[in-house]
């Protein structure tokens, strides 16, 4: 029963993570020159996926040093009731710091997918 779960999960991660890499070149089909070259298919669906890896990868870092912030507060809590505020003030700055990784993750997508700067030197 659980090799066949496993299979399972196997084969539908396996399908999911075909279709994002797929996904962009379908959708960067629209930047083909006239004259036939793939290039900028490539580059395109390159940023596509780079920019997707990079906002992902960014809130999964955010969301562990987080929920470890939030964590720790609550067992600090749970030891020590009377320091609540201090604690608080110390988690709640330390999970500003986490989310400021997602945000500069956001960033780096953006830039990736509108204003990618290696552009001009591909295609002059």
């Amino acid at each position: 029963m659980l090799r066949k779960s496993v299979k399972l999960v196997f084969a539908l991660l396996t399908s999911v993570a075909a279709f994002f890499v797929s996904s962009p070149v379908v959708f960067a089909a629209d930047a083909i020159p006239e004259g036939g070259s793939y290039i900028k298919v490539i580059f395109a669906a390159a940023a596509m996926v780079g920019a997707g890896l990079a906002i992902g990868m960014g809130a999964i870092g955010a969301g562990a040093g987080i929920g470890n912030a939030a964590s720790g507060a609550c067992s600090a809590v749970g030891r020590n009731p009377g320091v609540q505020g201090k604690i608080m003030m110390t988690m709640l700055v330390g999970m500003a710091m986490a989310e400021s990784i997602a945000i500069y993750a956001l960033v780096v997508s953006l830039v990736l997918l509108y204003a990618n700067p290696y552009k001009a030197f591909l295609f002059g």
